[in-house]
């Protein structure tokens, strides 16, 4: 299992990239807002030689007008993994399914030559989801052992804790078997 962490607008913009090989950085929220501190975490991450990734926060409504902010924003390089985060929002709405996979197929057609992700928890996994899309992959969140989630799915990147900062493992042999399939689209 390869180590990694995801990091946000709360997190410093030098955040440690020792024993890492990759990082997801949170890009956007619903159609107004951008991480402040995107550019210089992905300057960090790139530096250190780090695949990234980036995620948008998806909030119900405008799902064309959303992906298309997405993309303004999250930087565009080849080999970069695009991310959903399909969770409950700060209002305690969620994005529905068909908005879910309809945000996905978006960004997909949007940035063809990116592999694009969705991000959700457990719950959201078994109670909430009900077609099971995840694009390219599922960023499973399940406060776990590392790299054993509770589903049955298969997985590509499993977020097991937040303390005391979001980590993750991503269920590849090597950093260069992550890098071939985060640039074969």
């Amino acid at each position: 299992m390869l180590q990694g962490i995801d990091v946000s607008a709360y997190q410093s913009s030098s955040y440690g990239t020792d024993g890492l090989s990759f990082v997801f950085i949170k890009a956007t929220e619903g159609r107004s807002y951008v991480n402040s501190k995107l550019s210089a975490q992905t300057k960090h991450g790139r530096d250190a030689g780090l695949v990234v990734g980036f995620y948008h926060f998806l909030w119900p409504g405008d799902i064309t007008a959303q992906a298309e902010y997405f993309v303004a924003h999250a930087p565009e390089k080849a080999g970069d993994i695009l991310a959903v985060d399909w969770e409950t929002t700060g209002e305690g709405t969620h994005a529905s399914n068909s908005e879910k996979d309809r945000f996905i197929r978006t960004v997909k057609q949007l940035r063809p030559h990116n592999r694009v992700v969705l991000y959700t928890n457990r719950t959201f996994w078994l109670t909430v989801d009900t077609t099971s899309y995840a694009g390219d992959g599922l960023w499973i969140a399940d406060y776990v052992t590392a790299g054993h989630p509770r589903i049955k799915a298969a997985w590509r990147f499993h977020q097991y804790t937040s303390d005391p900062h979001d980590k993750d493992v991503a269920n590849f042999s090597s950093k260069a078997a992550l890098q071939a399939w985060a640039k074969a689209t």
